[in-house]
């Protein structure tokens, strides 16, 4: 059993083919998918497909590269759109200094001010953290003593993890989890395999980022959730355990962090 943690299931490359591709997800032991958001429109249509949908939920917020002339006064709607009873994270959120589509300091304030939310709605956040770790992670160190008791052992996931080892070693003592995404399987990510390797059974999470970083192994197609297996395999081999081990650990994990319900077993 797995969870895909983060999959943006209401992009249009799926409108042609969503269902097949849940159902090949469910074939491959993927048991629910996380939609996260990328604004408020965004939103509005994950929360419709996780009403669709019982294995789907959504987190809601706005990324980074869409905070440009965002209003806080909008985050209203982000308020109600998280207290929809399948909307389980603020996410995807945080800093992109890569692409800079929105200029820096309008990131920032979008952050934090998306980070109060988070906390006065007691939901985890997930991250979205592209060459920008230093103030990802200043930002985080300074929310992260104001949480109230029930975030401060899950605040939330650093999204696709990808920067060096002592952001991985600050953002873990920071109490978040790690999710990994295909490129632990590409043949050069011999340090982001390392980093993977050493972050501890119980802080690890799968994703697939669909329909993006497919793994190697359908490397130039589109990702789908049923492909978080090869991510899960990789994991198994840095750990040195069994497949199952990691499926069972990372999907506690991920029922930990966003508060998700067991699966009922028969």
């Amino acid at each position: 059993m797995l969870i895909d943690t983060h999959c943006h299931l209401n992009f249009e490359s799926y409108d042609e083919d969503r269902e097949l591709v849940i159902g090949r997800a469910a074939e491959r032991g993927v048991t629910r998918i996380i939609n996260p958001a990328t604004d408020k429109e965004d939103g509005d249509t994950a929360l419709r497909l996780a009403d669709q949908y019982a294995g789907v939920y959504a987190a809601v917020g706005y990324h980074p590269n869409s905070t440009a002339g965002v209003e806080i006064a909008q985050l209203a709607e982000i308020e109600e759109q998280a207290n929809h009873p399948k909307a389980i994270a603020i996410g995807e959120i945080g800093l992109d200094y890569y692409r800079e589509h929105s200029p820096k300091a309008q990131q920032q304030k979008l952050f934090e001010a998306q980070l109060e939310l988070a906390s006065r709605l007691e939901l985890p956040i997930i991250i979205h953290n592209r060459e920008a770790s230093e103030d990802v992670l200043a930002i985080l160190a300074a929310w992260v003593p104001t949480l109230p008791a029930s975030l401060k052992q899950r605040p939330g996931v650093m999204h696709s993890f990808s920067a060096p080892r002592q952001a991985a070693e600050q953002a873990l003592a920071l109490g978040f989890y790690l999710g990994f995404t295909g490129p632990i399987t590409y043949k050069n990510a011999n340090d982001l395999r390392l980093i993977a390797a050493m972050v501890p059974l119980d802080r690890l999470l799968v994703e697939t980022d669909g329909p993006f970083l497919t793994p190697q192994q359908h490397r130039g197609k589109r990702n789908e959730p049923a492909y978080v297996a090869y991510v899960a395999e990789r994991l198994a081999d840095l750990h040195n355990i069994d497949v199952a081990a990691i499926h069972a650990a990372t999907t506690a994990n991920a029922e930990r962090l966003f508060a998700l319900p067991p699966l009922a077993t028969s």
